[in-house]
């Protein structure tokens, strides 16, 4: 395939060939016989987008989900509106925050949806609330977990903590098919993922080398997950860092995790690590400081830190994946609902940024939206819905919040670029980069490449 007139970085307005999966030639380029052309008529051409820190299975079945939480859902008697779906068999909700109605019990829940069985996922994804008869039909399948609360006289309040293994060993739920958020992804120019669910183990990597072998997953994917993963055979997909989910209300023995941090290590792996408290992230950081650091050890989130801590994760080596867009999507409520003395130190970038410390974007979708330039928008505005700021001197530049997601998923160090011998894993945009800077929007994305092989395709249409 033929690009004729694309607007590169760094060359200006050029041609390009791609061929065999990557891009052949750069430069003013004749047609081939047969050759395919594509006018980019002037539009950006940049290195496909990099999602870091997604949850695949879970942004699939959001699409057959019911939102629990705001902003589309504040007040119990929208909470109830929300759940009133005709039908008989199982809802699922998500996102819920308990500002909405606290965290009710089964029979709250009853009270909204009392005649259907409904499971309802905290946005932190850490805890499902159940009504009675979803309680009563997993209680009749599986023996109960001990993360299924229960109240003095013994009984269950319906509340269920960070037990998704045994949720889904009850329902017998298959894992979803992705074409469908894959061509989403597609369509906002992202070309690669890293799946970052803790649970990932050689069971869910089958499923995604059935997935991509099949065409519903397009993108180039990085797994995180188990150690357990290193058994797995690690192909069409790369084997990510080892993940380290970390619950400020239940962490783990000191010297478990940092046996699970020297495991990792000794797999030639990396770790990621789940930091979105403060504690969370002392703790995070004593661990690697007793079990030793290697190139690629990650911070997840790091959505409180002190300067203290940024000094410290600079002196580790280490790199975080950052999630700017929950500034936008959450900053009311963290302004009402975090202390006041950790605001300035919700979600920094320009401050880690200035530490030396490389950084990459990710989505955390579908605990967010899986669309990157709402992220870049976030990056640069670090503005609330609301309008207010927070902490506009750790905003970036529209060109550092792109670089979020040029990383390349193995090494936060390293930008990928267009050029001769690259990877032809691209994003054309129908604007000059000097316009959609100041956009940032996802709806510029005229046409997605992975392989050389287009995937998303608006080039008939006319400009947003």
């Amino acid at each position: 395939m033929l690009i004729r007139d694309a607007e590169v970085r760094g060359i200006g307005t050029a041609d390009l060939r791609l061929s065999g999966g990557t891009i052949a030639e750069i430069g003013k380029l004749a047609p081939r016989p047969q050759e395919r052309v594509l006018d980019a008529a002037g539009g950006a051409l940049l290195p496909g987008l990099h999602d870091h820190h997604i949850h695949l299975a879970g942004l699939a079945a959001r699409r057959e989900s019911v939102i629990c939480g705001p902003p589309d859902v504040n007040t119990a008697e929208e909470l109830a509106e929300s759940l009133s779906r005709p039908g008989t068999g199982w809802l699922r909700g998500i996102l819920y925050h308990e500002s909405v109605m606290g965290l009710p019990d089964a029979k709250a829940l009853d009270r909204l949806v009392p005649d259907r069985p409904v499971r309802i996922q905290h946005r932190s994804g850490r805890m499902w609330l159940l009504n009675s008869p979803a309680l009563a039909e997993l209680l009749a399948r599986a023996d109960p977990p001990p993360g299924l609360e229960r109240e003095t006289d013994g009984s269950f309040t319906g509340r269920l903590f960070d037990e998704d293994q045994w949720l889904r060993t009850a329902l017998a739920s298959a894992p979803p098919d992705f074409g469908a958020v894959s061509a989403e992804l597609a369509s906002h120019g992202i070309t690669g993922i890293t799946d970052m669910s803790p649970r990932n183990d050689p069971a869910m990597a089958s499923h995604f080398t059935r997935q991509m072998e099949a065409g519903a997953l397009l993108q180039h994917c990085m797994l995180a997950g188990e150690l357990t993963l290193a058994d797995a055979p690690a192909t069409p997909w790369q084997l990510g860092p080892a993940k380290l989910h970390l619950h400020e209300a239940a962490l783990p023995a000191f010297e478990d995790a940092t046996r699970f941090t020297a495991a990792a290590h000794g797999q030639h792996r990396p770790v990621a690590v789940h930091c979105v408290s403060e504690v969370e992230l002392v703790f995070a950081l004593a661990v690697l400081e007793e079990a030793g650091t290697m190139p690629g050890d990650r911070i997840e989130h790091a959505s409180v830190a002190s300067p203290d801590l940024v000094t410290r994760m600079a002196e580790l080596g280490l790199t975080v994946c950052v999630q700017p867009h929950f500034i936008a999507e959450r900053g009311d409520l963290y302004l009402r609902d975090v202390e006041p003395r950790h605001h300035p130190d919700l979600y920094r970038l320009a401050t880690l940024r200035d530490a030396g410390i490389p950084l990459a974007g990710g989505s955390d979708a579908p605990f967010a939206s899986a669309d990157p330039w709402a992220g870049m928008r976030a990056a640069v505005s670090r503005k609330t819905r609301e309008g207010q700021s927070i902490t506009p001197d750790e905003a970036l530049s529209p060109e550092e919040a792109l670089a979020l997601y040029l990383a390349a998923p193995g090494d936060f160090t390293h930008q990928r670029r267009v050029t001769v011998g690259a990877a032809a894993d691209l994003c054309l945009l129908d604007r000059p980069w000097a316009d959609a800077r100041l956009r940032l929007a996802s709806g510029d994305v005229r046409a997605s490449f992975i392989a050389g092989r287009l995937v998303h395709d608006r080039i008939d249409e006319p400009p947003a």
